[in-house]
Order: structure tokens, then sequence, then C-alpha cells
């Protein structure tokens, strides 16, 4: 009887480690806003239609930002967390077809084209990393973030990079205090072979000095010199974001 219940237990260990390994999986869309039209057309459309709605079917913490400084023309960010990319598909399906969420979109909806709220959209397709596989809500005092987009020349030198962070990079991050939201495989969106990630920050004196503290890591700089992790990033964009009024993040 003790080696059933034994056996019994592990199984739900078990079951319980794999649901916290599970990886996410994520969209970052970045709106560019039009010029001169009120911002607050596509702000109530995120506040009012189409975060409730993800709500609605067990999306949460979707998170809403802004470019640090006046950018113009501006741009909002939303990430939005799903389980899968099966829940992806299955929660955008029901969203279509959803009767409260017709009903919140329909003024939106119905904007003239010289109200649009916005030239564009652009949408990037992550799975989650495995050395990090579910987002990780920042503090409430952290309020400044820095998104970063790690660009590669071929897919395996993409590869590479992705398993330098899994194996020993995120560990650096941790030790260092380079506070991570999430990280991503890109594969679907601009700027491919990629990856993205996004850290939390208290301000940009916390941020300067923590960056510092990283690059002068010694497992830092063993492993940024190793062959086997050489020529891995062509390109880098960072850009630094704050947390808009209706972030769930």
């Amino acid at each position: 009887m003790k080696k059933i219940n034994l056996i019994v237990v592990l199984c739900f260990v078990a079951i319980g480690a794999f649901a916290q390994s599970k990886k996410e999986f994520y969209e970052l869309r970045t709106y560019e806003l039009k010029f001169g039209s009120p911002r607050s057309n596509i702000e109530n459309y995120f506040k009012n239609a189409l975060f409730p709605a993800l709500n609605k079917y067990g999306v949460k913490n979707i998170g809403a930002f802004g470019e640090m400084g006046l950018s113009d023309p501006g741009k909002i960010y939303i990430l939005i967390p799903y389980a899968s990319i099966e829940e992806f598909a299955s929660v955008n399906a029901k969203i279509k077809t959803d009767e409260d969420f017709l009903k919140a979109t329909q003024e939106y909806n119905a904007l003239p084209p010289e109200k649009a709220p916005y030239a564009r959209y652009t949408s990037s397709l992550m799975n989650a990393f495995d050395g990090i596989p579910q987002l990780v809500k920042p503090t409430a005092d952290q309020k400044l973030f820095e998104l970063r987009i790690y660009e590669s020349y071929s897919e395996d030198a993409a590869r590479r990079k992705r398993k330098m962070f899994n194996d020993e990079e995120l560990k650096i991050f941790r030790d260092t205090k380079l506070n991570s939201v999430f990280f991503g495989e890109v594969i679907a969106g601009e700027h491919m072979p990629c990856l993205t990630y996004m850290l939390a920050f208290k301000n940009m004196e916390e941020r300067d000095a923590n960056w510092k503290v990283f690059s002068a890591n010694p497992d830092w700089k063993r492993i940024s010199s190793a062959a086997e992790y050489a020529n891995s990033v062509s390109h880098i964009i960072r850009v630094f974001l704050v947390p808009l009024p209706y972030t769930q993040l």
C-alpha cells in the first residue's frame, strides 16, 4: 500500500513539474500610430474590447507599453502570452465570433479612414526559451523595460545564440540582476532569424549599473569568447519602454 501511495505521489510531482516547465507562446504586436489621430481610439479598443476578450478565454498578464521619450509617429507595444501555440489559435478563433467582443468593437470598427487609429501594426510570434519557459511578472517598482532583438546571419547562428542563453547566459543574467520578463525564439515576424527578450528595471540608473556588472562577469567573458558561440549575433535592436496605465503585466 505504501508503495502504491509513493507511486501516486511521484506521478503528481511529475505532472506538476511538466506543467511548470511547459513553454509558453508569445505574440508581440507593434502598433505604429497614425499622426493626428486620437490615441484614445486604439487605447479604448485595447481596454474595452481586446484585453477583456482575451481575459475571458484565459489569457492573462497582457503587457501594454509605450516608448520611452517622444517618438514620431508614436508606437504601442502589446505583449500577449499564451499557454501554447494551440491556445493562440483557438482563442483568436473564438474572439472573432464572440458576441461581447463584437459589441465592444462596434464603435471602433465604425471609425472612418481619416480617423484610423494606426497606420499599421507588425506581429512577431515566439516560442518561449527552454531556460525561461514562462513569463516572469515584474515587481511593482520595475517601471523601465528594455526590449532587445538579436538578429543572426543564419539559422544555425540563431540556434547557437539560443543555446548560449539556455545553457549559460540566462544564469549570468540572474546572477547580475538583469531581470528577465520573457525570452522568445521568433518563428514568424520581422528581422528573422532572430530572438527577442525583455528585461525589467526600476530605473535607468539600475539598468546601467546592472549591465556594467554583467559586462565584468568572468563567466560572461568566458562564454563571449568561446568559439562555439562566435558570430551568433549580427545586429541588435534595443528599445526602452514604459508601462501604459492599462497594462496587466
